[in-house]
C-alpha cells in the first residue's frame, strides 16, 4: 500500500523543498506543482503531487491519526 502525506514546505531550492512531515524534515521533488515555503504540500514516493491550504492539512493529519491511534491499523 502506498501513503501521500501532507508536510510543511520550510525551504525549496530549484526543484527540491526541505519538508517538515511532524518535525522531521525530508526532501521531495516540486517540480510538479507549484510551491511556495510555507504551503503544505501532499508528498507521495519523494514527489509532491499536490498543494493544499493549511486546515485540510491539519484535518488530513488528524484523521491519519485517528486511523493510527485505532485497532484498524495492524503491521505485520
Amino acid at each position: 500500500m502506498c501513503l501521500a502525506v501532507p508536510g510543511k514546505i520550510v525551504k525549496i531550492e530549484g526543484d527540491v523543498a526541505d519538508i517538515d512531515f511532524g518535525g522531521v524534515i525530508r526532501q521531495a521533488n516540486v517540480a510538479m506543482v507549484e510551491a511556495s515555503v510555507g504551503e503544505w504540500a501532499v508528498v507521495h514516493a519523494g514527489f509532491a503531487i499536490e498543494i493544499m491550504d493549511e486546515e485540510e492539512a491539519q484535518e488530513t493529519l488528524k484523521l491519519w491519526n485517528e486511523v493510527l491511534d485505532s485497532d484498524l491499523v495492524t503491521f505485520q
